[in-house]
Protein backbone atom coordinates (compact mmCIF):
# COMPACT_ATOMS: atom_id res chain seq x y z
CA UNK A 1 0.00 0.00 0.00
CA UNK A 2 3.23 2.22 0.75
CA UNK A 3 4.17 2.12 -3.08
CA UNK A 4 0.57 2.97 -4.05
CA UNK A 5 0.53 5.74 -2.02
CA UNK A 6 3.57 7.64 -2.66
CA UNK A 7 2.67 6.85 -6.51
CA UNK A 8 -0.28 8.68 -5.68
CA UNK A 9 1.69 11.66 -3.74
CA UNK A 10 3.99 11.86 -6.66
CA UNK A 11 1.61 12.35 -9.43
CA UNK A 12 -0.26 14.67 -7.51
CA UNK A 13 2.87 17.10 -6.51
CA UNK A 14 3.50 17.89 -10.43
CA UNK A 15 0.00 19.40 -11.66
CA UNK A 16 0.26 20.89 -7.95
CA UNK A 17 3.65 22.24 -8.24
CA UNK A 18 2.85 23.89 -11.75
CA UNK A 19 -0.65 25.31 -10.52
CA UNK A 20 1.35 27.33 -7.57
CA UNK A 21 4.06 28.42 -10.30
CA UNK A 22 1.15 29.99 -12.55
CA UNK A 23 0.07 31.21 -9.70
CA UNK A 24 2.71 32.92 -8.10
CA UNK A 25 3.54 34.83 -11.83
CA UNK A 26 0.29 35.77 -12.88
CA UNK A 27 -1.42 37.41 -11.12
CA UNK A 28 -4.73 38.05 -13.27
CA UNK A 29 -5.31 34.11 -12.48
CA UNK A 30 -5.28 33.94 -9.04
CA UNK A 31 -8.88 34.55 -7.93
CA UNK A 32 -9.97 31.09 -9.79
CA UNK A 33 -6.87 29.71 -9.57
CA UNK A 34 -6.08 29.43 -6.02
CA UNK A 35 -9.46 28.14 -4.69
CA UNK A 36 -8.98 25.32 -7.99
CA UNK A 37 -6.10 24.40 -6.57
CA UNK A 38 -6.95 24.19 -3.00
CA UNK A 39 -9.89 21.86 -4.11
CA UNK A 40 -7.20 19.98 -6.26
CA UNK A 41 -4.85 19.32 -3.14
CA UNK A 42 -7.99 18.05 -1.10
CA UNK A 43 -9.33 15.74 -3.37
CA UNK A 44 -5.33 14.54 -3.56
CA UNK A 45 -4.64 13.78 -0.22
CA UNK A 46 -8.07 11.80 -0.32
CA UNK A 47 -6.99 10.25 -2.95
CA UNK A 48 -4.12 9.07 -1.56
CA UNK A 49 -5.54 8.38 1.77
CA UNK A 50 -7.81 5.87 0.83
CA UNK A 51 -7.62 4.68 -2.94
CA UNK A 52 -4.23 2.76 -1.68
CA UNK A 53 -6.29 0.87 0.85
CA UNK A 54 -9.13 0.23 -1.61
CA UNK A 55 -6.57 -1.07 -4.14
CA UNK A 56 -5.30 -3.65 -1.80
CA UNK A 57 -8.20 -5.30 -1.14
CA UNK A 58 -9.24 -5.18 -4.43
CA UNK A 59 -6.15 -7.09 -6.28
CA UNK A 60 -5.19 -10.54 -5.56
CA UNK A 61 -2.75 -13.24 -7.44
CA UNK A 62 -1.45 -16.59 -6.87
CA UNK A 63 1.15 -19.00 -8.58
CA UNK A 64 0.88 -22.73 -8.44
CA UNK A 65 2.47 -25.48 -10.27
CA UNK A 66 -0.08 -25.04 -12.84
CA UNK A 67 -1.16 -21.62 -13.65
CA UNK A 68 -0.51 -17.83 -12.38
CA UNK A 69 -3.41 -16.18 -11.34
CA UNK A 70 -4.16 -12.33 -10.91
CA UNK A 71 -7.52 -10.31 -9.56
CA UNK A 72 -7.47 -6.90 -10.14
CA UNK A 73 -10.36 -4.05 -11.06
CA UNK A 74 -12.82 -1.66 -9.14
CA UNK A 75 -15.92 -2.31 -10.98
CA UNK A 76 -15.05 -4.36 -13.41
CA UNK A 77 -13.26 -7.25 -11.65
CA UNK A 78 -11.08 -9.14 -13.99
CA UNK A 79 -9.46 -12.82 -13.58
CA UNK A 80 -6.45 -13.49 -15.37
CA UNK A 81 -5.11 -17.07 -15.70
CA UNK A 82 -1.72 -17.70 -17.51
CA UNK A 83 -1.21 -21.67 -17.80
CA UNK A 84 2.32 -22.30 -16.81
CA UNK A 85 2.47 -24.31 -20.38
CA UNK A 86 1.23 -21.18 -21.76
CA UNK A 87 4.10 -18.38 -20.25
CA UNK A 88 7.09 -17.29 -22.42
CA UNK A 89 9.02 -15.38 -20.33
CA UNK A 90 8.99 -14.39 -16.38
CA UNK A 91 10.33 -10.73 -15.50
CA UNK A 92 11.36 -9.19 -12.55
CA UNK A 93 11.67 -5.25 -12.73
CA UNK A 94 12.27 -2.88 -9.74
CA UNK A 95 11.66 0.62 -10.79
CA UNK A 96 13.60 3.60 -8.80
CA UNK A 97 10.76 4.08 -6.54
CA UNK A 98 10.06 0.08 -6.16
CA UNK A 99 14.16 -0.01 -5.47
CA UNK A 100 13.49 2.40 -3.06
CA UNK A 101 10.78 0.53 -0.93
CA UNK A 102 12.39 -2.95 -1.37
CA UNK A 103 9.66 -3.84 -3.64
CA UNK A 104 9.35 -5.65 -7.38
CA UNK A 105 6.63 -6.51 -10.38
CA UNK A 106 6.50 -9.45 -11.53
CA UNK A 107 5.27 -9.99 -15.49
CA UNK A 108 4.40 -13.36 -16.76
CA UNK A 109 4.07 -13.01 -20.21
CA UNK A 110 2.29 -14.85 -22.81
CA UNK A 111 1.13 -15.08 -26.32
CA UNK A 112 -2.24 -13.52 -25.37
CA UNK A 113 -3.62 -10.66 -26.57
CA UNK A 114 -4.85 -9.64 -23.26
CA UNK A 115 -1.14 -8.76 -22.58
CA UNK A 116 1.13 -10.18 -19.58
CA UNK A 117 -0.19 -10.79 -15.97
CA UNK A 118 1.70 -8.33 -13.81
CA UNK A 119 2.09 -8.91 -9.83
CA UNK A 120 2.60 -5.55 -8.46
CA UNK A 121 4.54 -4.37 -5.45
CA UNK A 122 5.67 -7.77 -4.50
CA UNK A 123 8.43 -7.83 -1.45
CA UNK A 124 12.16 -7.97 -3.36
CA UNK A 125 12.82 -11.01 -1.97
CA UNK A 126 9.70 -12.78 -2.66
CA UNK A 127 9.59 -11.49 -6.28
CA UNK A 128 13.08 -12.97 -6.95
CA UNK A 129 11.85 -15.96 -5.28
CA UNK A 130 8.70 -16.29 -7.52
CA UNK A 131 10.37 -15.40 -10.57
CA UNK A 132 13.09 -18.38 -10.50
CA UNK A 133 10.47 -20.85 -9.31
CA UNK A 134 8.26 -20.00 -12.44
CA UNK A 135 11.18 -20.27 -14.71
CA UNK A 136 11.88 -23.41 -13.28
CA UNK A 137 8.52 -25.19 -13.62
CA UNK A 138 8.13 -23.68 -17.05
CA UNK A 139 11.18 -24.94 -18.10
CA UNK A 140 9.99 -28.67 -17.25
CA UNK A 141 6.32 -28.00 -18.25
CA UNK A 142 5.54 -29.47 -21.75
CA UNK A 143 4.30 -27.15 -24.02
CA UNK A 144 4.87 -24.69 -26.74
CA UNK A 145 4.27 -21.90 -24.98
CA UNK A 146 1.75 -20.45 -27.73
Amino acid sequence: MLWWTVRDVISAVVPLAAGLVVFAFVESWRPWLGPLLVALAIVDVVHAAVVPSLRYRVHRWEATDDAVYALSGWFVREWRVAPLSRIQTVDATRGPLQRWLGLATVTVTTASASGPVQLVALPDAEATELAARLTAIVGRTAGDAT
